[in-house]
């Protein structure tokens, strides 16, 4: 059996070649174009997925089958800080059932492009647009599949503890997207991936009331959460830092696509059956994930 560490090296060095063969022309890749996703780019990235995927978190799938055709909205509950390995890990399953040309793009938080500039650039060539509605409106009409993780910031760098509940955040704006163009929603939930580091608390209510008071943000940018957290290479990190996940096995689960009773422009207006529609996927999310859990431990 070849040794992980081969195979991570081999990874590496297919993953660079394919890089190398591109032809890339410079541009803003700001994630505001559908255009700005490249199959290539996610073919060179795949073998190093796939390490990861096989190797690194020795991953199990399940429910991938259970996707309809046409588009559809994902929804998932973030977890393991900006490293977020579930969400890799759901995109080279996704890739690997469907391949690259299937069209699917992922909701991400626009000031990455001001905090990790070169970062979210090669996101949007995998995929990755601004978290607007005019952006996700326009890929689900091209008939892409959109994947959103409602909870944003709170949701990947809530507690450890907070690690088996699901949190959306109270985030009304996907079920509207999806009553709107029409979509049913698919739910994902994961074990594993909150352990790849450990949050320990949140300072960004203490430092909101010390930028009350006129001190500013970093690069202007409101991180809207502050975490303190153990992981690697830090030790002890403090603040929304890039970090290098601990090697922990992650199950995915793919539910069962959720379709609405009503739908359309009406619907979408209702706030009443807005939150109904929100009830319902954080309930069956929530169900999801128990069952893992409890299939984990």
């Amino acid at each position: 059996m070849t040794h992980p560490l081969v195979t991570f090296g081999e990874a590496i060095a297919q993953s660079y070649q394919q890089f190398q063969s591109l032809h890339r022309e410079p541009q803003d890749w700001d994630g505001t174009e559908l255009q700005d996703r490249d199959p290539q780019v996610i073919d060179a990235m795949m073998p190093l997925l796939k390490w990861a995927y096989e190797h690194y978190y020795q991953v199990q799938t399940e429910g991938l089958e259970t996707i309809p055709d046409g588009p559809i909205l994902m929804v998932g509950s973030h977890n393991g800080g900006l490293g977020a390995p579930d969400m890799f890990m759901l995109m080279y399953a996704w890739f690997k059932y469907f391949g690259v040309e299937r069209p699917a793009y992922g909701l991400m938080n626009p000031k990455m492009w001001t905090g990790y500039p070169d970062l979210a650039k090669l996101a949007a060539r995998a995929g990755a647009v601004r978290a607007h509605p005019k952006i996700a409106i326009a890929a689900l009409k091209a008939k892409a599949s959109v994947l959103v993780y409602p909870g944003g910031a709170r949701d990947v760098f809530r507690h450890h503890r907070l690690r088996h509940q699901i949190f959306l955040n109270g985030n009304l704006a996907f079920i509207k997207l999806a009553l709107r163009e029409n979509v049913p929603i698919v739910p994902v939930v994961s074990t594993g991936a909150h352990d790849t580091l450990e949050v320990i608390g949140d300072l960004y209510p203490l430092l909101s009331k010390f930028h009350d008071r006129g001190m500013p943000w970093l690069l202007g940018i409101d991180p809207e959460v502050w975490p303190v957290f153990k992981g690697w290479p830090w030790g002890i990190g403090v603040g929304p830092l890039l970090n290098i996940p601990f090697p922990t096995p992650i199950h995915l689960k793919v539910g069962e696509p959720i379709y609405f009773e009503r739908s359309g422009s009406a619907a979408a207006k209702d706030n009443t059956y807005l939150l109904q529609c929100y009830d319902q996927v954080y309930g069956t999310m929530q169900s999801d994930l128990n069952q893992l859990v409890r299939a984990n431990t």
